[in-house]
């Protein structure tokens, strides 16, 4: 089939481009520069010229498609909350060319909007986050969750991937654990906040594109599906694996020095967030099998160059 993807050149969605025209799929691609326009091309996918901002493309793109995978989000941590609302008119842009299609629609959110931590009042401490569990109506992301959900009453095979914050893999280079690691060498320290007892989850990113294209191919209509390879490794683990690749000391910060030195990142750092994609995993028959999170940064790749 052919398939639209937006953030197609992008930390995930370059690799869910290869795993969708290893499997015979076709590819067209969002890019809203020339250099995403280059790599797109070079991938072997169409390009597709614009931004989140251009609800007539995205629209027309969703239409000539065969299925969906929106990928695409601004990153801008001092606006999040202005992302998320571009990211729901983009989600309803799309979705509303393609009710009643019954085309495969899949968008991205995120397992942080069922944290919980000493920074967040959602639900109770030490819960692990299901597929079947409601997103924060706080979440600046839930809106597009709910608006995706909402199609597959309206004639859409739509389906949701919750993302676990720490998608880490080949080409991770500005995500939150590079944004650690920077830290760490500009201010001597590996951080972590309080105990360091709460947990992410996380999952490599190859695993991540490859359960972006069964869910392409196979996710029922309303289904939440969770990227999530780990349940849950404590964030002072991850520290002090950082801390002995650097050569710095572990310190534990409390969630207010979290927040001055990592900004958005420090509220993260703080969350427990462990998550369950048993779910998921029957399915889809997912079964992911690339390193660890831990196993990854005790390579060494990630400490090899400049992030």
């Amino acid at each position: 089939m052919l398939v639209f993807v937006t953030g197609a050149s992008g930390h995930i969605g370059s690799l869910v481009v290869r795993e969708l025209l290893d499997n015979g799929h076709r590819v067209s691609g969002l890019a809203r520069s020339d250099a995403a326009a280059a790599s797109v091309t070079a991938a072997g996918g169409q390009v597709v010229r614009g931004t989140l901002d251009d609800l007539d493309v995205l629209a027309g793109a969703a239409s000539e498609a065969d299925g969906v995978i929106h990928l695409a989000f601004q990153h801008d941590f001092n606006d999040y909350t202005g992302a998320a609302e571009v990211d729901l008119e983009a989600v309803k842009a799309m979705g509303e060319a393609l009710v009643g299609s019954g085309k495969p629609f899949l968008t991205t959110s995120g397992t942080a909007m069922l944290a919980t931590g000493p920074l967040s009042t959602v639900g109770t401490v030490g819960t692990v986050g299901t597929e079947e569990s409601e997103p924060s109506a706080q979440g600046a992301r839930a809106p597009s969750e709910n608006a995706t959900l909402a199609l597959a009453a309206r004639g859409v095979r739509a389906s949701v991937i919750r993302l676990a914050p720490t998608v880490h893999g080949p080409t991770d280079l500005h995500g939150f654990i590079p944004t650690l690691i920077e830290n760490a060498r500009k201010t001597g320290q590996a951080i972590y906040v309080g105990d360091g007892a709460n947990r992410w989850p996380a999952v490599h990113n190859v695993d991540a594109a490859h359960l972006y294209r069964l869910a392409l191919e196979h996710a029922p209509a309303g289904s939440r599906l969770h990227g999530a390879a780990e349940e849950g490794i404590p964030f002072r683990d991850i520290a002090q694996v950082i801390g002995d690749q650097l050569g710095v000391p572990t310190v534990s910060v409390t969630p207010e020095e979290a927040s001055s030195q990592l900004g958005f990142i420090g509220w993260v750092a703080s969350l427990d967030n462990p998550t369950s994609s048993q779910i998921t995993r029957q399915l889809l028959d997912w079964d992911p099998q690339r390193p660890t999170l831990l196993e990854d940064l005790r390579a060494g790749r990630y400490f090899a160059r400049d992030v």
